[in-house]
């Protein structure tokens, strides 16, 4: 499963000072920040949260223009924007998520008996499991 991409966006100059963003291939997301260095930060996070509702919608991910097709304005700069989705999930939802699983009762006894945590250990288990 792909995790890493890359779009373009759009780094406007605001006249009032700092930068707005948008993003040509993702309609509707835009950030801002009042330095360059939060203006990216930003930028990462806005697709960050504009993939996983993708993703949760069950949605394509758009696909990345080339920067040559890319138009841009006098005070706009085109920047990459990289993202791991994979590490952003992993930092920003850290919600629980309950689930129902089955286990032999013998099995259930003597984890219940060595007092294991089921959480901890599906939770490696899935970890090892996916690699991540």
């Amino acid at each position: 499963m792909k995790t890493k991409f890359v779009y373009p966006a759009i780094f406007e100059t605001e006249s009032v000072g700092g930068y707005s963003v948008s993003f040509p291939d993702l309609p509707g997301c835009y950030s801002q920040g009042e330095t360059l260095e939060e203006a990216f930060d930003m930028a990462r996070d806005a697709v960050g949260i504009y993939l996983s509702q993708l993703e949760a919608e069950g949605k394509e991910f758009p696909v990345a223009s080339e920067l040559s097709k890319v138009a841009k304005n006098e005070n706009e700069t085109i920047v990459l924007v990289d993202i791991d989705l994979l590490a952003y999930k992993q930092k920003h939802d850290n919600r629980a998520v309950k689930k129902t699983l089955s286990i032999p009762g013998w099995l259930n006894t003597m984890a219940e008996r060595e007092g294991v945590n089921f959480s901890n250990v599906l939770q490696k288990a899935l970890r090892e499991k996916l690699r991540v």
